[in-house]
C-alpha cells in the first residue's frame, strides 16, 4: 500500500467518524476549533482556512511536523482527543499536496467544513483579546 492509499483511507476514516458521532463530541470539537484558532492567530490569518490557504510549503511541513510530534505525545499519554484534533488539522495540510487524487480533493472539503465550523463555534465561545 503507498503512502497516499493509506492517507485516504485515514482521511476516509476521520470524515466518516466526525460526520457519524464526532460532531456531537462538544470536547472534542472545542479542542479542534481552538488548535485551528490558535494557530491561525499564530499565522496572523483570520481563521484556518485563510491560514491554510495562504500558509508557504516551508511553514505547512514545520507544521506538520510540530502535529507530528505533539499529536504523538498526545496519544502516548492518553490524551485521545488532542491527538484526534491535530489529525484533522494534519490531515487537512496534507490534503493540500494531494489534490491530484480525486477521492482526495473530494474529501478535502469536507473536512475543512468541519473544522471552520469548529473553529467558528470555538470563536463565539471564546473571542480574540483585543
Amino acid at each position: 500500500m503507498t503512502k497516499q492509499q493509506d492517507f485516504k483511507i485515514r482521511l476516509a476514516t476521520v470524515l466518516s467518524d466526525l460526520q457519524q458521532s464526532g460532531t456531537d463530541d462538544g470536547e472534542a470539537m472545542f479542542l479542534l476549533g481552538s488548535l485551528a484558532a490558535g494557530l491561525a492567530d499564530d499565522l496572523k490569518s483570520s481563521d484556518w482556512l485563510t491560514a491554510k490557504r495562504t500558509m508557504m510549503p516551508k511553514t505547512r511541513d514545520d507544521v506538520l511536523r510540530a502535529f507530528q510530534d505533539q499529536g504523538n505525545l498526545h496519544h502516548r499519554e492518553g490524551r485521545a482527543k488532542q491527538a484526534y484534533a491535530i489529525q484533522a488539522l494534519a490531515m487537512s495540510l496534507i490534503s493540500v499536496t494531494l489534490r491530484d487524487d480525486p477521492e482526495i480533493a473530494a474529501g478535502e472539503p469536507l473536512l475543512d467544513q468541519i473544522i471552520a465550523a469548529a473553529e467558528a463555534n470555538f470563536r463565539r465561545a471564546v473571542p480574540r483579546a483585543n
